[in-house]
């Protein structure tokens, strides 16, 4: 049984981003996720524990997220859970592990831009010709890549409304 989780938070580490000699791209980062409570008495809504998170990425997801996401920034990721127990003789602990099946910026906290990328196996496919276009195939060529960025700057302290 698979169990999938869908998180939001931190990016709280620089992404590392590894290459193995089998050409597996691997890109990993620490997640912070802060949950948050409305206080009634001080009528404003407060940090209370935070949730640690290692994420990990394979593939074109890894050389994505390496080429997009930097510390500090609003994520979110879905992706498949492993809770983990460790034991070093002195300590022991639980890492909660989750392998990324998407991630994205958490657009309630600011605005991005997306690039689309091809992998190295993909060509770009051809946009059709007005006569072998039918109704219902779009005039806009397939090829043509959309520019976008992340903008800190746009980024609001906005805080969610309580939900009773």
């Amino acid at each position: 049984m698979t169990d999938t989780i869908t998180l939001t938070g931190l990016v709280g580490t620089e992404p590392k981003h590894i290459v193995t000699s089998e050409g597996l791209a691997i890109t990993s980062f620490r997640l912070a996720s802060t949950q948050r409570r409305y206080d009634k008495n001080e009528g404003k809504w407060v940090d209370a524990d935070t949730n640690w998170y290692s994420v990990t990425c394979f593939r074109q997801l890894a050389i994505n997220a390496s080429g997009s996401l930097k510390k500090g920034e609003r994520v979110i990721v879905t992706g498949r859970v492993k809770i983990r127990s460790w034991d070093t003789g002195e300590r022991s602990g639980m890492n909660v592990d989750v392998e990324a099946e998407a991630i994205g910026h958490d657009l309630l906290w600011g605005t991005t831009t997306f690039t689309r990328s091809m992998s190295n196996s993909a060509t770009p496919r051809e946009a059709p010709t007005s006569e072998a276009r039918t109704s219902d195939t779009p005039a806009t060529s397939a090829s043509a890549p959309q520019q976008h960025s992340f903008e800190p700057d746009l980024v609001q302290s906005v805080e969610p409304e309580p939900a009773f």
